[in-house]
């Protein structure tokens, strides 16, 4: 390596400027104070409890808890809790709203809360009905439910839909698909359509397998991971313990992400005592791409494999196919165009393939950065690309790894709740049902949106999840669900959806115990394939009307389908449902014993040791990614006139520190320096140039609506590129959608940005 090459190897990118406000590590001090005045207060005793419960964490797909103890991962490892599960924790610990509540507040207030003050609230703790013509939410008996229910879903099945998230258990997610395709419909639309859905559409085409090949004692082996798109400090800070073990023994991390996020840089973590005031290092090197040309930068990186000798073609002809014309384009895509496209530096790239190219274990991790894009499953497939031409995918330490989000998110795929079900799923679906399942194609989370919103969908029934808060367009969404005549809401606590996204007739919200409350045990799925079995528990609620999940599940199918084709009240018993799972799903053949062995386990058929993987051939399919052509509008293409000042962005959407998803528990971001909701990052770069100063308050301007008064905050994101919080963003932009796996392009959102006394 010269020395000039070595020079690019920098844990800090170029664009690395941050504003005051921010902080010199991630984690940190300020983690453990959050522990000790959550742990410490009087919710403290009751949280403990549940942190030591034998019950998987609620937070990301990267947590712990289980049968080896609320602190251990799959490994045995202690000290595996982080500031998220906490934070998840003390939500659902709030105490009950109030029977008068609804009472005294119309919808119209509560569709002004933010989603902070919705999830202040306290838990859902009596079923409410919102009727169409009313002002307010109101009680209703289960009787009422059941009969409101049951003509709901006697409707005509391609017009019956669910939405769901990862919230919930296997067994659950299980329940909900069986019910909704023994009424003849696949219209199972699911939270990982919005997210993660490039990753099982490419993989599946690539390896066969839609999942990570990674288990967590694989990826200790690695001697190189690269994370793109993924803010895991704090969107899944356990996996960070890993990286700093990984950079403790030597090996090299590669971060890449049009911000730096400071926690990728270094971090403090209470797993690791001596990091807490310094911080760990973590990024080795750390590349900044524009928005949205991660397939230019992969085969920016391709190209430097190939010219440093460092190209494994020994493995490519054995184990792969379609190897040539990936090769060929890598080769003969001239680097100005490939520079250009990525915004990062040839030498910089060079640096990157150097660093893989000679590491003898590469995992190659990705999020939602990665994903939510117009042509994120050409992302996928340029990293997959990179790992086969490398070697690195199907042996030890090494292989592709999607970082998933929410704790079950993948447990529901894997349990059938998606409209690509897998053929062995499906058959061993019809032999247990006793008919075959509907040839109609099902809605994802996009299609039902358009569905609703052409009036083609009369009952939806949504397990969890905020299907209003989660989709772009929010006029669009809160539009598309007033079509509905029936919604019905399965839900632990309030949320922005269950004010806003009304039915035509009527809204019902279905209170239920969480995971660690349930009167029964559950098992869910971590990103990484390992199952999980969570004993029973107890709620802190008193006097409230709750229920489980599973038996409110069954007691619609049994009121449906009575005992056709299967008794669904025997399905109330979730050792029963596991036995059914065991039978009908790949991989998950353990689970049938579980009760009795409490043995977790990892499912099998998806962690590829060996350069055989699960397609016809055995080989692994590569697939020419075509580098995208990404421009801005002008300020006319937004509506606003063409002499007002001001800069075209790529905006990234995305979650603050302290967010789960959709809820949020903090209003600022101390990692970023942003001290409210109402920000745009942007570079001083951009800022200046276009006459705009930091704290200046500005109009941000999408293809769908704008945000006003909105702060200006300068940030380390590269020049062309801003972020703004989702899902207030929501409103401004239209659903631009990657039409392989139905997922919108979240992460490079065109907008105009201006000083609001300047347009007309």
């Amino acid at each position: 390596m010269d020395a000039e090459t070595q020079r690019d190897i920098q844990p800090i990118p170029p664009f690395h400027e941050t504003n005051d406000e921010t902080p010199v590590i991630g984690g940190g001090p300020s983690v453990i104070q959050y522990w000790a005045e959550h742990t410490l207060s009087s919710e403290g005793p009751k949280l403990w409890e549940t942190l030591l419960h034998h019950s998987a964490c609620l937070s990301c797909s990267w947590g712990t808890g289980g049968q080896k103890g609320g602190f251990t991962n799959e490994e045995g490892e202690k000290l595996q809790r982080c500031m998220k599960s906490v934070e998840a924790i003390s939500s659902e610990l709030k105490p009950a709203i109030a029977p008068q509540f609804f009472e005294k507040h119309s919808i119209s207030e509560l569709q002004k809360l933010t989603s902070m003050e919705a999830d202040r609230l306290g838990r859902w703790s009596f079923p409410v009905i919102l009727r169409a013509g009313k002002s307010h939410y109101e009680r209703l008996s289960w009787d009422e439910i059941y009969a409101i229910a049951e003509t709901a879903f006697h409707k005509t099945p391609e017009r019956i839909a669910s939405y769901s998230s990862g919230r919930s258990s296997n067994e659950a997610a299980y329940l909900l698909q069986l019910m909704i395709r023994a009424m003849g419909s696949n219209n199972l639309a699911d939270c990982s359509d919005l997210c993660h859905a490039p990753s099982t559409t490419g993989l599946k085409q690539m390896f066969g397998t839609n999942t990570s090949m990674v288990s967590l004692e694989n990826l200790k082996k690695a001697d190189c991971v690269v994370l793109a798109g993924a803010n895991s400090a704090y969107n899944h800070p356990r996996l960070m313990n890993e990286l700093i073990k990984l950079r403790e023994n030597g090996a090299k991390i590669i971060v890449v992400n049009p911000m730096m996020e400071i926690g990728l840089v270094k971090f403090g973590s209470p797993a690791f005592p001596a990091s807490l005031l310094q911080g760990a290092e973590i990024s080795s090197l750390y590349l900044q791409p524009i928005p949205g040309s991660d397939v230019a930068l992969f085969t920016g990186i391709q190209k430097s494999l190939i010219e440093q000798g460092l190209l494994k073609e020994y493995y490519l002809r054995m184990h792969t196919e379609g190897w040539e014309a990936v090769v060929e384009q890598a080769r003969s895509t001239p680097w100005d165009i490939i520079t250009e496209t990525c915004g990062v530096s040839q030498r910089e790239i060079e640096a990157a393939a150097l660093i893989i190219g000679t590491s003898e274990r590469v995992v190659f991790g990705w999020a939602m950065g990665i994903t939510q894009h117009v042509n994120g499953v050409d992302n996928v497939f340029s990293i997959a690309n990179t790992a086969l031409m490398t070697g690195n995918a199907g042996k030890e330490g090494a292989g592709t790894m999607p970082v998933r989000g929410h704790s079950n998110v993948q447990g529901f795929g894997s349990m059938g709740v998606t409209v690509k079900l897998k053929k062995e799923i499906q058959e061993a679906l019809e032999k247990l049902l006793g008919r075959p399942l509907s040839k109609v194609q099902g809605y994802h989370t996009r299609d039902l949106i358009e569905a609703a919103d052409a009036g083609k969908v009369d009952t939806l029934l949504c397990l969890g999840g905020n299907l209003y808060g989660a989709n772009p367009d929010s006029m669009q969404a809160k539009r598309a669900i007033g079509n509905i005549e029936t919604v019905i809401y399965v839900a632990t606590k309030p949320n922005l959806g269950h004010f806003n996204g009304l039915a035509k007739q009527n809204t019902i919200v279905i209170p239920v115990l969480n995971r660690f409350e349930n009167p029964h045990k559950v098992t869910t799925e971590s990103g990484n394939n390992f199952v999980r079995l969570s004993d029973e528990g107890k709620t802190h609620l008193k006097d409230a009307d709750l229920i489980s999940e599973v038996e409110f599940l069954t007691t619609i199918a049994h009121r449906i389908l009575g005992h056709d084709p299967v008794d669904w009240r025997k399905l109330q018993d979730t050792k029963y449902v596991r036995q059914l799972i065991a039978q009908t799903i790949p991989g998950y053949e353990k689970i049938g014993t579980i009760d009795e062995t409490k043995e977790e386990f990892t499912i099998g058929g998806r962690i590829f040791t060996e350069p055989t993987f699960a397609t016809p051939s055995g080989k692994a399919s590569m697939f020419v990614t075509p580098l995208p052509k990404l421009t801005l509008p002008q300020p006319q293409d937004f509506g606003v006139p063409e002499s007002t000042p001001g800069v075209a962005l790529a905006l990234m959407t995305g979650r603050s520190y302290s967010q789960h998803n959709t809820v949020v528990y903090k209003i600022g971001d101390h990692y970023r320096g942003m001290p409210h909701r109402n920000c745009i990052l942007m570079n001083h770069l951009d800022a200046e140039p276009a006459g705009l100063q930091e704290h200046q308050r500005v109009t941000v301007q999408g293809d769908a609506g704008k945000l006003e008064h909105v702060e200006v905050i300068y940030g380390a994101v590269r020049p062309g590129a801003a972020v703004m919080f989702y899902p207030e963003v929501n409103v401004i932009f239209k659903a631009h959608i990657e039409t392989r796996s139905g997922t919108p392009a979240f992460k490079r959102v065109p907008v105009f940005v201006y000083a609001e006394s300047t347009a007309a």
